[in-house]
């Protein structure tokens, strides 16, 4: 019987135990009794020899030995692709393709072999400065000057400390494409962020104008990156700190406080003149408008004394007596109008007074 034949009955090597019990097919039989040791070793030496071919002697341990070596040197060939992985497969060091997570396999080495870098595992790149576990400080952050000044577009000079943030998404690429994966999203953050930088006045990136520059710099890196083939994918740029040097520091804070006061005064003279210039607006408008409405009424009083006049004019032309005498009465009643009268009658007999007194009788009539 051979090897293959007793696995797939599930018969033991070693042969039947003793008792030769059957099973009669609904689990119920004879009970077997524990087999002879002496009885395996026999049993187990029969099955080799037949196995093979009958030979004799001291070959057939060796002849074993290398059937269980190329057995296990088969199933090395076996690997597993864990969820957060890709399996790369190299035959003798040139690439064949890539697998998903998951059990595979591949011919046994040295002809083909397998890597599996991390594919979803969030990598971080830190530039300008360096955390404490790096640094071998004991606290805080180092800085790393030669990485983080850079010259704005005013050509004033920033302080910026940031991180990428970057996963594998072509492992094919990521490993053969690029020699030092963390040093080249490094230079190529590095240099995005000094060309956004240069083009920023500095009074922009240390205020509202981080969150633009971050993304200018994720898409600048990462299109450096594809065009190296790198098979990598920057999903974060984050910036630390931005600050002027720490060297002129204190005089770049005099400066800013000098520009708030020159926004201060600034908003102050506005406010001031959104205030009187209204104002003064309106009070011209009034003043033109008064003056409007004296033009107007002077020229309205002017053409109804012509039209008056005219008037006047064409009756004296058909009756001049009766309009002497109108005209001369209208003028005495203007003119008399309010000035005390007295009229007296040169004409009255010796025994009255000739004397009325008007302006009394006036003023007794009133009462």
């Amino acid at each position: 019987m051979s090897l293959k034949d007793m696995i797939f009955k599930n018969q033991s090597p070693w042969g039947s135990p003793p008792g030769g019990g059957s099973n009669n097919g609904n689990g119920s039989g004879t009970r077997r009794e524990p087999p002879n040791i002496d009885d395996i070793i026999k049993n187990f030496q029969r099955t080799i020899n037949k196995f093979s071919g009958g030979k004799s002697g001291g070959s057939r341990p060796i002849i074993l030995g290398l059937l269980i070596i190329v057995v296990l040197y088969v199933a090395s060939g076996l690997y597993r692709v864990l969820p957060d992985e890709q399996g790369v497969v190299l035959r003798f060091g040139k690439y064949i393709h890539t697998t998903q997570p998951g059990l595979h396999y591949h011919l046994p080495m040295p002809f083909e072999r397998v890597l599996t870098p991390k594919v979803t595992k969030v990598n971080r790149v830190d530039v300008g400065f360096r955390p404490a576990s790096d640094s071998g400080r004991s606290s805080g952050v180092g800085n790393v000057p030669e990485e983080s000044l850079m010259l704005t577009g005013d050509e004033n000079i920033v302080d910026i400390n940031y991180s990428v943030f970057w996963v594998i998404k072509d492992a094919q690429k990521f490993l053969f494409n690029i020699q030092s994966p963390v040093e080249t999203v490094k230079a190529t953050s590095e240099t995005a962020m000094r060309e956004v930088i240069a083009k920023n006045e500095i009074q922009t990136i240390l205020t509202e104008g981080r969150s633009n520059i971050e993304v200018e710099v994720q898409e600048i890196t990462q299109k450096i990156l594809d065009e190296y083939g790198s098979g990598i994918q920057i999903t974060q740029v984050q910036t630390q700190q931005a600050d002027p040097p720490a060297q002129v520091i204190d005089a770049f804070r005099d400066v800013q406080a000098a520009r708030a006061d020159r926004e201060r005064s600034k908003n102050e003279a506005e406010a001031y003149a959104n205030d009187v210039i209204p104002r003064a607006r309106g009070e011209a408008e009034q003043v033109l408008q008064q003056a409007e409405a004296y033009k107007k009424e002077v020229v309205a009083k002017a053409e109804g004394e012509a039209s008056r006049f005219l008037a006047i004019y064409n009756e004296y032309k058909n009756a001049k007596q009766v309009t002497q005498e109108r005209m001369y009465l209208e003028t005495m009643e203007k003119v008399l109008a309010d000035i005390d009268k007295v009229i007296i009658d040169k004409n009255s007999g010796s025994g009255v007074v000739p004397y009325l007194p008007l302006p009394e009788l006036k003023k007794s009539g009133g009462q």
